[in-house]
C-alpha cells in the first residue's frame, strides 16, 4: 500500500499547491485580513462529516439486519467498519478498495461472504441510483457553466461506466451459474500463485458464496423491499448531509452558502471521482472542485476553499481510516491467534 499511499497524498498536495499558486493574490490576502472568518462553520463541517459516517453505518446496519436478523451489529459497530474501510478507499480508484474491507469485517462479525458482498453491493447500487436520479438536476443547474471539455467528457464517461455496471449486475443476477463459471475460471488462473487449498475446496466455496450472494440480492428485490426503501432514505440523507460541507466552508469564509448550486456541484463531482483514475481520485477531485466552484465564488478564494474542502473530506478520511483500520485489524489478528492457541 506504500506506493498508492504516496501517489495519493503527493497528487493531492501537488494539485492543491498549484491551485493555491494560481489563485492566491493580493486580493485573497486582503480579503482574509478584512473579513471576519467564522471558524464555527469549519467545526460544523467536521461535525457534519462525522454525522455522514454514522448515517452510512446506519444504512449498512439496515441492509445487514434485513439479510440476517441474527447478526447483532449496532450502528457504532457498523460505523467503525465504514470508517476503517475508508483508508483503502482513499488509496484505490473509484474508492473500490473500501468494499473488500467492509466485506471482510462483516464476515468476521458472523455474516457469510456472499451475504456480506450482497449488503455492500446493495450500498453501491443505492448510491448509483441516487446519483443517476440527481444527475439531470445537476446538469440543468450547471448546463450554462460547464465549459471545460474535460469535465463534460468525464461526466459522460462516468455515466457510461455506471450503466455498464448496472448491466453487469443484472446479468449476474439473471445468470448465477455463468457468474460461478467465470469466477471459477479466474480462480484457476490465479491458483498457480497459491497452493493452500485444493481445486475442489475453492470451487465449492465459490459455488456456495455465489449462491449466498444471489439469494441475498433476490431477497432484497422481493421480500426485503422495505429494507431497500429504508436504505434509499438513508442514502438520500447521508449524501445530502455530506453535500452541506462545502456550504459550511463557504459560510466560514464569509461567502454565500449556495446550498442548491453547491448540492448540484457535489453530485457532478462525485460522478467524476467515481471513475477509475488516480488512487482515491487524488488530483482529479481537487481539479474538479476548483473548476465547478469557480463559477460560484471568486477565483481568488478557490485555492483556500479547495484546501479546506479536501482537508475535511479526504485527508480526514485517510487519517481516521488508518487509525480505525489499524485498531480493528489488530484486534482481529489477536482474536485469530487466540483461537489458534486454543485449538492447539
Amino acid at each position: 500500500m506504500k506506493i498508492p499511499l504516496i501517489i495519493s497524498i503527493v497528487a493531492s498536495l501537488i494539485i492543491i499547491i498549484l491551485i493555491l499558486k494560481f489563485t492566491i493574490t493580493s486580493e485573497t490576502l486582503e480579503y482574509l485580513k478584512t473579513t471576519s472568518i467564522r471558524y464555527e462553520f469549519f467545526l460544523a463541517a467536521i461535525i457534519i462529516h462525522f454525522i455522514y459516517y454514522i448515517l452510512w453505518g446506519a444504512r449498512l446496519k439496515v441492509l445487514i439486519n434485513a439479510i440476517n436478523s441474527n447478526i447483532k451489529i449496532g450502528i457504532w459497530e457498523s460505523s467503525k467498519i465504514v470508517i476503517a474501510s475508508l483508508f483503502l478507499a482513499t488509496l484505490t480508484p473509484s474508492m473500490a478498495g473500501g468494499e473488500p474491507v467492509r466485506i471482510y469485517l462483516l464476515n468476521k462479525d458472523g455474516l457469510n461472504v456472499g451475504s456480506a458482498t450482497a449488503s455492500v453491493i446493495a450500498e453501491r447500487l443505492l448510491d448509483l441510483i441516487y446519483l443517476l436520479v440527481a444527475m439531470p438536476f445537476a446538469f440543468f443547474l450547471f448546463k450554462d457553466y460547464i465549459e471545460i471539455g474535460v469535465i463534460r467528457i468525464g461526466l459522460w464517461v462516468a455515466v457510461f461506466v455506471f450503466l455498464i455496471a448496472l448491466v453487469l449486475f443484472a446479468l449476474t443476477l439473471r445468470y448465477p451459474n455463468k457468474a460461478k463459471s467465470f469466477i471459477i475460471y479466474i480462480s484457476k488462473k490465479l491458483r498457480k500463485f497459491s497452493k493452500k487449498k485444493s481445486d475442489k475446496s475453492i470451487t465449492d466455496k465459490i459455488n456456495r458464496e455465489v449462491d449466498n450472494f444471489h439469494n441475498s440480492m433476490m431477497y432484497f428485490l422481493k421480500e426485503g423491499k422495505s429494507a431497500l426503501i429504508k436504505g434509499a432514505i438513508l442514502t438520500v440523507l447521508l449524501w445530502s448531509v455530506g453535500f452541506m460541507i462545502p456550504s459550511c466552508i463557504l459560510l466560514g469564509l464569509g461567502q454565500p452558502p449556495f446550498f442548491i448550486e453547491s448540492y448540484a456541484a457535489q453530485v457532478l463531482l462525485i460522478i467524476i471521482i467515481m471513475m477509475p483514475t488516480t488512487p482515491g481520485s487524488s488530483g482529479v477531485t481537487e481539479g474538479g472542485a476548483a473548476a465547478l466552484y469557480s463559477v460560484l465564488i471568486s477565483s481568488s478564494l478557490i485555492g483556500v476553499f479547495v484546501l479546506l474542502f479536501r482537508l475535511i473530506t479526504y485527508h480526514m478520511n485517510l487519517i481516521l481510516g488508518a487509525i480505525f483500520q489499524y485498531r480493528i485489524f489488530k484486534s482481529v489478528a489477536s482474536f485469530s491467534l487466540d483461537n489458534i492457541k486454543k485449538q492447539k
